[in-house]
């Protein structure tokens, strides 16, 4: 199954709240 771009953009924006989450975390 491809990915749309839509679901691409879901990860991308999913994957650096989870970042900036955790940094804001060890902070």
């Amino acid at each position: 199954m491809p990915i749309t771009l839509t679901q691409q953009t879901a990860l991308i924006t999913g994957a650096s709240r989870g970042i900036g989450r955790g940094i804001a975390l060890k902070l």
